[in-house]
């Protein structure tokens, strides 16, 4: 399985890849470096730690590079009236009564509590494609669904500033 991204989503994991390659590797084999010659390994915690932070950023860096070597990137379109990527849209729960504002994002940038709902959600899956006024059954799972109202749609774009995630 891809996963979709854009050219900004590529651009961007290749610039955090670059920074962990050529700053941050070098200087955590040098802090392992530095707390190996404390001494004692097996009760030499500034080691521990060191060695620790080293591994995290060998992990992203092999992250980084499979997400970039395996995404299918994506181009944004959608209709003037319709939901499609990188738009705000504000919605009516018709169970909880309330209107909540979403922007529909990549995978890579998601973040719920921010209100960036990724594509490949159910309610990112659900919305895209419709209009204002649609009224739309949102199938979380079998025993869970529930109904909501697109209110408005403002046309985003898929700009930089919106941060990738961690894992």
């Amino acid at each position: 399985m891809y996963d979709e991204l854009t050219t900004v989503d590529i651009q961007k994991m290749q610039e955090e890849l670059d920074h962990r390659i050529r700053e941050l590797r070098p200087q955590l084999i040098k802090e392992v470096q530095t707390a190996r010659a404390f001494g004692d390994l097996s009760e030499n915690y500034e080691y521990k730690c060191a060695k620790q932070a080293k591994n995290r950023n060998e992990s992203r860096i092999r992250y980084l590079e499979r997400m970039i070597r395996t995404a299918k990137i994506i181009k944004v379109e959608s209709a003037a009236d319709t939901v499609g990527l990188f738009d705000k849209v504000t919605i009516y729960h018709e169970a909880l009564q309330k209107e909540m504002d979403l922007r529909i994002v990549t995978t890579l940038r998601q973040n719920a509590l921010k209100g960036l709902i990724s594509k490949e959600s159910p309610v990112g899956q659900a919305l895209l494609g419709h209009k204002t006024g649609d009224r739309i059954e949102i199938t979380v799972n079998p025993q869970t669904q529930y109904t909501v109202i697109i209110r408005a749609i403002e046309k985003g774009s898929d700009d930089a500033t919106l941060e990738i995630r961690g894992y």
